[in-house]
């Protein structure tokens, strides 16, 4: 589906907007394939040319490591994505421009450059270290999801079994100095009793950078009515992501039948692909595509998308509530393959009776108020 079918309005106030897109994991293109984000690419979802046309001013990387992966070799395996991704920075800076604050990205706006941002994906990145946690910051990364599909020594994942019911000591730590140094915490990922100790414990507000409705996909990634409350009354914001298993209740339920099959594919695909992260989420997009072609997975619709966002904001107001993409991480709905389809967001909340200054909020400001609101915290000594 192309944006050729976008009605005016929606273009207006779309490439009028500032579009921000709070993770991607690209940076795995960029280490294992060597990427030229400056190529329009048949495979993967974002690259210079895509993010032009979909009107994104600004995007978090996600430096993603792999729960296999721990101790040293974790925190090293981040560098690497680190240093990939500044790379690109500064190969394109006619187009990219490495964003640490919202005037940053304001600015980036201003003179016709992309913002990139920098997270972390996955606590066990820092090995347990507060003092690699400083160095990540200091070299521009400006949120940490605290846990990925495991559990760390400090934080327990939505994904595996609890190890500390929420919370330990060392993870409240992490979570009162990501507040000292104007990070965002990221509770896509966590268990329950993690958000809410993490709700209890930081100073400012925390974000869900790729996370849905559990109310209208119940996988445990998602977060339920009473969790989006809470988030939106400490002042955060849940970024709607584009995941099929987390958009849709029969495609989530449909790909559990298939656990058998989808072992053996992984194993394969392992097998195949060897270390190489970027080949193996290149894989699992094809196998979900090859899966819904051959009637074993139902087709999931972009308009999921906006159905989640609608839910969020019927909830909270359009003030808490974003768009975190997860392209090139994970299985993307028919008609929002790639970042070129951004607009179709737009269209669908006009479609929906959305006001202009709701749909800007949605599209970007919400994230930016809340990182100038944690920096705020942080210069306040909190």
């Amino acid at each position: 589906m192309s944006t050729e079918g976008l009605s005016a309005p929606a273009r207006q106030i779309h490439f009028s907007s500032l579009v921000f897109d709070t993770h991607v994991d690209t940076p795995q293109r960029l280490l294992f394939d060597r990427f030229d984000l400056a190529k329009r690419d048949l495979e993967g979802c974002v690259d210079i040319p895509r993010l032009r046309e979909g009107g994104v001013g600004a995007i978090f990387f996600a430096l993603w490591v792999p729960v296999e992966i721990t101790g040293s070799a974790a925190t090293r395996r981040a560098r690497d994505l680190l240093d990939a991704t500044l790379n690109q920075i500064k190969i394109h800076d006619s187009d990219l421009t490495l964003a640490t604050s919202a005037e940053e990205v304001r600015a980036a706006r201003t003179s016709g450059k992309i913002a990139v941002m920098l997270g972390i994906e996955g606590g066990h990145a820092i090995d347990n270290d507060l003092a690699i946690l400083r160095e990540f910051h200091a070299r521009g990364v400006r949120y940490m999801t605290l846990t990925h599909n495991a559990a760390t020594d400090w934080a327990d994942s939505s994904n595996s079994a609890p190890r500390h019911d929420g919370l330990t000591d060392f993870g409240r730590q992490v979570i009162l100095e990501m507040n000292r140094l104007g990070m965002l915490v990221d509770v896509s990922h966590v268990s329950d009793a993690t958000f809410y100790d993490v709700l209890e414990t930081s100073r400012a507000p925390v974000i869900a950078s790729h996370s849905c409705c559990r109310s209208l996909c119940d996988a445990p990634r998602n977060l339920d009515d009473a969790m989006i409350r809470v988030l939106a009354a400490k002042g955060g914001v849940i970024h709607i992501t584009f995941h099929n298993s987390f958009l849709s209740q029969e495609y989530a339920t449909a790909n559990r039948g298939l656990a058998a099959d989808n072992s053996a594919h992984e194993k394969e695909v392992t097998r195949k692909c060897g270390d190489n992260e970027a080949q193996k989420l290149m894989e699992g997009q094809r196998w979900s595509d090859e899966s819904i072609g051959a009637g074993k997975l139902p087709q999931v619709s972009w308009e999921k998308i906006v159905e989640h966002v609608d839910h969020a904001t019927r909830l909270v107001g359009a003030d808490h509530v974003g768009l975190g993409s997860d392209f090139d991480g994970a299985f993307m709905p028919l008609g929002m393959e790639d970042a070129s389809k951004f607009p179709w967001i737009t269209e669908g909340l006009l479609r929906r009776g959305y006001s202009e200054a709701d749909i800007r909020k949605i599209l970007g400001e919400n994230t930016l108020r809340v990182m100038e609101e944690v920096a705020q915290a942080s210069a306040c000594g909190v």
